[in-house]
């Protein structure tokens, strides 16, 4: 078995305010700085071997305070980086809504049919996190192994692991600097906890529902 971690980045600078980041690369909020520091304290008591991130400053800042407590190096990854959003990168959820208003509305009704002029279908995400989780599978048998992501990629790693439809894709809550465990068994993949941000206190923000 292989237990997972599912993490996802600690608020960045854009989350609040609502603007599509994609692979653009905003710092964490002051907000985000601590959060990330609490989930880190959270891991004290967590056994991992191995820890993986995206590569921009969000997920990797994240990813550093967890792999500060456990003694780890953060690996680099770069098939769980956020999607592409294309030309919506950088805009306001309410300027998308204006400029792409039937896109907008596919992305929350069915997403699994939207790719994104410019930028990455839902489809090649799901593609590239099912190949990252089939490697986590045969390379860390045993072992607790983590991953800082971003919401898009982790909700279709949810998709992958319960071998569900990406029509199904908006179902796993997904908040800033919260983590959940997957155990990776030999026949099937059971979610041991989903999005938990206890840990956060008082710091706890809901995601926005159309990032």
């Amino acid at each position: 078995m292989v237990k997972l971690y599912i993490i996802r980045h600690a608020e960045s600078q854009w989350n609040p305010i609502g603007r599509y980041q994609g692979l653009l690369d905003p710092e964490l909020s002051d907000r985000g700085v601590e959060q990330a520091r609490r989930l880190g304290e959270y891991f004290k008591s967590v056994e991992l071997d191995v820890i993986y991130s995206s590569p921009l400053k969000r997920t990797k800042d994240t990813a550093l305070q967890v792999a500060r407590v456990r003694g780890l190096e953060v690996l680099q990854e770069t098939r769980v980086l956020e999607i592409d959003h294309g030309v919506w990168s950088g805009l306001l959820v309410e300027e998308v809504q204006r400029k792409f208003p039937e896109q907008f509305k596919q992305w929350l009704e069915e997403p699994h049919r939207v790719s994104f002029e410019g930028g990455e279908s839902l489809l090649q995400v799901y593609e590239r996190v099912s190949s990252f989780l089939e490697e986590v599978k045969e390379k860390h048998w045993g072992q607790s192994v983590a991953v800082v992501s971003h919401t898009v990629p982790i909700r279709a790693m949810f998709c992958s692991l319960l071998k569900v439809d990406l029509s199904k894709f908006w179902s796993f809550g997904c908040d800033n600097a919260s983590y959940s465990l997957v155990h990776m068994e030999g026949d099937r993949n059971v979610i041991i906890r989903l999005n938990i941000t206890c840990h956060l206190g008082d710091l706890y923000v809901e995601a926005h529902k159309a990032l």
